[in-house]
């Protein structure tokens, strides 16, 4: 508890960083990240790290590549320069998607990212609402997950009139997310079973639960192209629901999500500051930086983080 509390930040998410920075009291450290003409990265940190407790803010982001390789070359030099402990801070951990092999030959691209981090030299990781829950087992360093929930309740309880609202899990993979949130908004739930086309489109095959009447809320872990979105906004509509607004922890917002989104009858679409915000007018962010800064504090300090975020 005595070693120095230092936060860096890669290029994906510097307004984070300094958030998390700015909430806990402390510069944000100085480093540089410049690109030869070879396209090879260099990584370099402009302070003594010795002995320090490091925590590097960086979102997997687009261009995931190049924010990734920048994250493990940090964390490299962090243990090169004597850091007494390096955790990676990964406010969007993406290929948590790829967590099970479940076509032929193909990469468990989630424990290979976890695989790498170790490699690299970190400590323990510090995350947000990983899309698949399991990549946590991926890893043999601590994890520390924490939840968006208790932001997207808050946002929910005093944008939208509760009196008459339901909680819709857009697929069945965020049945228990969205079992969670409605528990905590004393809210009923319903859920759409979905068909994934492609990449970036899905097809609605059945809604369950009792919307009509109702302003809809639909709880997702992210939003990338935002086709599956717009396809539960639809066929929330069709069912009854009065209006639909949406929330999740993960504003990716890749392709087409802006122009559907746009386009879409959806009221509001709110999302964390995980990943850099986008600009829209249906587009809302709702900011972490003083969860995470309670977080790293209480990692610091050899306290409870899971009494607070799960």
């Amino acid at each position: 508890m005595d070693r120095p509390l230092l936060i860096f930040s890669g290029q994906s998410n510097k307004p984070l960083a300094q958030a998390i920075a700015d909430a806990l009291g402390l510069p944000l450290g100085k480093s540089t990240t410049q690109r030869f003409a070879n396209d090879n990265l260099f990584v370099r940190f402009e302070e003594s790290l010795r002995e320090g407790d490091v925590f590097i803010v960086q979102s997997l982001t687009p261009p995931v590549q190049d924010h990734l390789m920048e994250l493990l070359m940090m964390v490299d030099a962090a243990k090169g320069a004597s850091a007494a402990r390096v955790t990676a801070v990964i406010p969007y951990f993406s290929y948590a998607r790829s967590d099970k092999k479940d076509a032929p030959r193909i990469s468990i691209a989630a424990r290979l990212i976890a695989d790498l981090l170790q490699t690299a030299g970190a400590d323990r990781v510090l995350t947000m609402t990983l899309h698949s829950p399991q990549v946590h087992g991926f890893f043999k360093v601590p994890v520390d997950h924490l939840s968006a929930e208790p932001v997207i309740a808050n946002h929910f309880a005093t944008r939208v009139d509760l009196e008459n609202a339901v909680v819709v899990a857009p697929d069945a993979g965020n049945l228990k997310r969205a079992s969670s949130l409605a528990r905590r908004l004393r809210l009923p739930l319903a859920f759409i079973d979905k068909e994934r086309v492609s990449d970036t489109e899905v097809r609605v095959r059945m809604l369950v639960g009792e919307v009509r009447g109702k302003t809809a809320l639909i709880v997702d872990d992210e939003i990338s192209t935002a086709g599956s979105l717009v396809e539960a906004v639809e066929a929330l509509l069709q069912a009854g629901a009065r209006e639909v607004y949406a929330a999740a922890t993960h504003g990716v917002y890749v392709g087409p999500a802006l122009e559907r989104i746009a386009q879409s009858p959806v009221k509001e679409v709110a999302a964390t500051d995980t990943c850099p915000p986008k600009e829209g007018p249906k587009l809302k962010t709702l900011p972490v930086a003083p969860i995470f800064a309670e977080a790293i504090w209480r990692i610091h300090r050899g306290e409870s983080v899971s009494s607070l975020f799960t």
